[in-house]
């Protein structure tokens, strides 16, 4: 396979992952209508995803690893699993009871403009003029969309738009901060243990604090958790971690842009959810400052 087919065919997986990816708060949102609560709905999520991620750190625990792994790192993967899938994923199920898939996509989306931040709090690496100006187009998006959408939905939404805003700062926390680990454990068996402590978290919260029945639902919403874990988490995982490895991370952050398109068409086709004109103008917006700081970084 030659240079232009595999940048093809690494293009094409990573917007089939992406799509994969976005339909997760489509199919939570089809759960929602069987009154389930957002607790349960991830324990179903991880519960079908963890035999996949069970196999599959125990098939690459066998391989060596160049690096030598410490205790510190051990403990900072914990943590980053913690945060970064446990965390994030449960503010993210709790945000869409209180407002619509395709207005969490687009919060979810301005992650790549907390990593920079972050970067230069923590980092100290620097932010161009041409990152600043991406970052106001984008959060100008986001005021948009979402004062539009607290006029049509209620002030609920301020309460949902903020735990999905959470969802973004703790995923774009766990970017920053693991990305020294995944060279030493390699990407998959580092997103597989992850994720494993990201389940046994959602297990550990479940047992401790949930008083609510998990085994009385609609199979519905038995096969929407599977749909989720299968087609919303473990393939687009692989899917897109081959995608990066064939096309690059930068040029992955460009193509990154269907997600918030993606999520906003299945919204309207399967929840019947609608959008003005003033929201489509927001979400141009947001993907628009997107572009420039993928731009940039590809540069």
């Amino acid at each position: 396979m030659n240079i232009k087919s595999t940048f093809i065919y690494g293009v094409l997986l990573g917007v089939l992952g992406i799509i994969l990816f976005s339909s997760k708060a489509v199919m939570v949102k089809l759960a929602y209508k069987y009154n389930i609560d957002a607790l349960s709905m991830l324990l179903l999520r991880m519960f079908f995803a963890f035999p996949f991620y069970v196999v599959i750190a125990a098939y690459y625990s066998r391989k060596d690893t160049k690096v030598t792994i410490t205790k510190k790192d051990r403990f900072w993967l914990v943590f980053f699993g913690f945060v970064g899938y446990y965390l994030a994923s449960y503010f993210d199920f709790v945000g869409l009871t209180y407002i619509k898939a395709s207005l969490e996509r687009i919060i979810l989306f301005v992650y790549p403009t907390i990593v920079l931040l972050f970067n230069k709090w923590f980092l100290r690496q620097q932010i161009t003029k041409h990152q600043k100006l991406a970052i106001l187009i984008t959060y100008l998006g986001i005021l948009i969309t979402f004062g539009s959408e607290v006029q049509l939905s209620g002030n609920n939404t301020y309460l949902g738009g903020f735990l999905v805003l959470l969802s973004a700062l703790t995923y774009a926390s766990y970017l920053v901060g693991s990305g020294w680990l995944i060279p030493k454990f390699g990407v998959m068996r580092f997103t597989a243990y992850a994720m494993l402590v990201s389940c046994l978290c959602v297990f550990i919260h479940y047992l401790i604090f949930s008083r609510v029945d998990v085994y009385n639902y609609p199979w519905q919403v038995y096969m929407l958790g599977l749909g989720i874990a299968i087609f919303a988490t473990v393939i687009p995982s692989f899917l897109v971690s081959i995608s990066i490895k064939m096309i690059s991370s930068s040029n992955f952050a460009v193509i990154a842009g269907v997600g918030p398109i993606s999520t906003i068409i299945l919204a309207v086709l399967c929840l019947d959810e609608q959008l003005t004109l003033v929201q489509i103008l927001g979400t141009a917006v947001v993907i628009f400052g997107i572009a420039l700081i993928s731009k940039n970084k590809s540069k």
